[in-house]
């Protein structure tokens, strides 16, 4: 492994999340809805995001949708992974890495929910940051990516039978965001103090708390119990 001076390199890490935020803020959800010959931020909840673009367009179309902002969420992570793999903090033996992937992570989910063009009004990122947990681990040991599946079933499967979309997302963001603490609070139980790690692992808190923001007038409405309900099953003919 190579060592990674902070101090000459710190650039890479400005630059990459200027980068990121901007692919963050370029959403599907409106230019798919354009293709259709409407405006997604026009139509039912007027949320640029999967959810809407299901209730609006049919399964299919939000199915689409939501492939999309995965891979919009994990590519970064995985190329942030790919250029610095071979590297280690100065001084540490905390993999470059493990930082990365989420500054990239968290860089296109804050472009996605807070978009410039759109002032800062956009989707709530929840499948940006599946995308992300789904991607971060599994590109550098295959099996974690089995591990993602199965925690995205689950989360699928909830929505199906509850038709609480937004209440599925958070407690699947929540699910993922754990999962993830704990084998880096594993994998760096000698220096869980580190800088390093702490930041990584504050960076997860920060986007757990991202997407729980995004959605908080969905919270309220769910403890008023007036959410709206997103029947996969009956989108299925759509």
């Amino acid at each position: 492994m190579k060592e990674l001076v902070i101090a000459d390199s710190w650039y890479y890490f400005l630059i990459g999340a200027i980068v990121c935020y901007f692919i963050g803020c370029f959403n599907f959800a409106v230019l798919i809805s354009h293709i259709k010959r409407k405006d997604i931020r026009s139509q039912g909840s007027g949320n640029p995001g999967t959810m809407n673009m299901t209730r609006t367009f049919g399964l299919k179309i939000g199915a689409v949708n939501f492939f999309c902002d995965v891979i919009k969420g994990g590519l970064p992570a995985v190329i942030g992974w790919i250029i610095f793999k071979d590297y280690v903090f100065e001084g540490t033996y905390v993999a470059v890495a493990d930082f990365v992937r989420y500054l990239f992570g968290i860089s296109v989910i804050i472009g996605h929910i807070f978009p410039f063009y759109m002032k800062f009004k956009g989707g709530k990122g929840i499948a940006s940051t599946m995308g992300l947990f789904a991607f971060a681990l599994p590109c550098e040991q295959w099996w974690y990516f089995p591990i993602a599946v199965v925690l995205l079933s689950l989360v699928l499967v909830y929505i199906i039978f509850s038709e609480m979309g937004s209440m599925g997302s958070l407690l699947g963001v929540s699910l993922l965001t754990v999962w993830q603490a704990a084998l880096f609070a594993v994998r760096y139980k000698d220096c869980i103090l580190n800088g390093w790690v702490v930041s990584v692992l504050m960076i997860l808190l920060a986007i757990n708390l991202l997407t729980w923001i995004a959605h908080r007038k969905n919270i309220v409405r769910l403890l008023a119990g007036e959410e709206h309900r997103t029947s996969v099953r009956k989108r299925k003919k759509a």
